[in-house]
């Protein structure tokens, strides 16, 4: 028989906030994250704005050793991890660490590193790589250092499929507990991909906004929209199988009921639209709900052209004459895009507003 899954817990690392109630009150009183770069010379760049995290303390839940072996993104990982496994109040003796995993997502793993070391060898010639480089840029990195700092000893692994990532890894981590091959996993995303040669690729795509207002830069669904503001953090959560959950008195904050998730062949970047239809339509199957039991879409709302276009009219094709009832934001527009972690900082805008239950609230997740 297939487990009920739940989310006990909720950790979060973003430029509104380093926990998830300051990230929600600032998001909510419509403070922005996205202001003007000023961690690297942007004057060779168009861009000039990104989504920064501020104020972090990587030495909350690292060692200063630690915290010098891992790049930002894992350092992201380790926290939001930590702090989501401390929200659903689990301690070493209220489970079993064989039946607890972590999956989490990542689009570019250690590009601080790269970025760091690739200007020392450019300057001192290639003895300038430090012995650390490979294994702080490696993408896999943030979940190992998670399943270390946690003893998660189950299934461990990463997902890298640029802003999916995220919603794989939650989605993967679901079927996982439902599957009944774990009681909990520490499912979420990360990312600290700002640097000069992000911007510089991503401009060279013309994916980025090249307004310099930061107030103005990212703005889905607006018709003035020209591009998406580049962001960093991390989010985690910890899912849960009901009947575990229940046992030990867990707050449970949602539960999961539905993933789906599909590819629609078209495009390296470029949507086509297929693919949502069919990613919503498989989640709503897999929920046993129909489209008009959902009151809220989060949207991907990158603030591009073309995908707001068409994720649009996906939502349309799905959800037909109701679509103009349910409500839809995306929150990009405080928090940028931030790659592999952002489908989780979206999250906690959604999970936030849910009073503590016993599993009455339900979650429908879609790609």
């Amino acid at each position: 028989m297939k487990k009920r899954v739940v989310i006990t817990g909720m950790g979060i690392v973003s430029p509104l906030g380093n926990d998830v109630d300051t990230a929600f009150t600032n998001a909510i009183n419509g403070v922005s994250g996205i202001d003007t770069i000023t961690s690297f010379d942007t004057s060779d760049l168009k861009v000039k704005v990104a989504a920064q995290v501020k104020d972090f303390d990587s030495l909350k839940y690292l060692s200063k050793r630690d915290a010098r072996r891992q790049d930002l993104f894992s350092q992201y990982a380790v926290y939001s991890a930590s702090e989501a496994y401390h929200d659903a109040g689990l301690t070493e003796d209220n489970h079993d660490a064989k039946r607890f995993g972590v999956l989490m997502g990542t689009g570019m793993g250690g590009m601080q590193t790269f970025a760091q070391d690739l200007n020392k060898a450019f300057v001192g010639g290639y003895g300038k790589i430090p012995p650390m480089f490979i294994p702080m840029i490696i993408p896999n990195m943030a979940a190992g250092n998670v399943a270390i700092a946690l003893q998660a000893k189950a299934h461990v692994s990463c997902v890298t499929t640029a802003c999916a990532a995220a919603t794989h890894a939650i989605g993967d981590a679901f079927r996982m507990i439902r599957d009944g091959y774990a009681d909990i996993m520490i499912a979420g995303g990360t990312e600290a991909g700002v640097s000069e040669y992000t911007l510089a690729g991503f401009n060279a795509l013309t994916a980025l906004s090249t307004s310099n207002d930061p107030k103005s830069a990212s703005r889905p669904f607006d018709k003035n929209r020209d591009g998406f503001v580049l962001g960093e953090g991390s989010g985690s959560l910890v899912l849960e199988d009901l009947d575990h959950a229940l046992a030990r008195g867990a707050r449970i904050h949602a539960e999961i009921i539905g993933y789906g998730s599909t590819c629609d062949a078209y495009h390296i970047t470029a949507p086509s639209g297929d693919g949502a239809v069919d990613a919503m339509n498989n989640a709503l199957e897999d929920a046993q709900i129909e489209a008009s039991q959902v009151s809220y879409i989060n949207a991907h709302g990158t603030s591009t052209p073309l995908n707001d276009k068409f994720e649009t009219q996906a939502i349309k094709e799905v959800f037909k004459e109701y679509a103009k009832d349910v409500s839809i934001s995306s929150t990009k527009s405080m928090h940028g895009h931030a790659l592999g972690g952002q489908v989780v900082l979206k999250q906690y805008f959604l999970l936030k507003q849910l009073k503590p239950i016993q599993s009455r609230q339900r979650l429908i997740m879609k790609l």
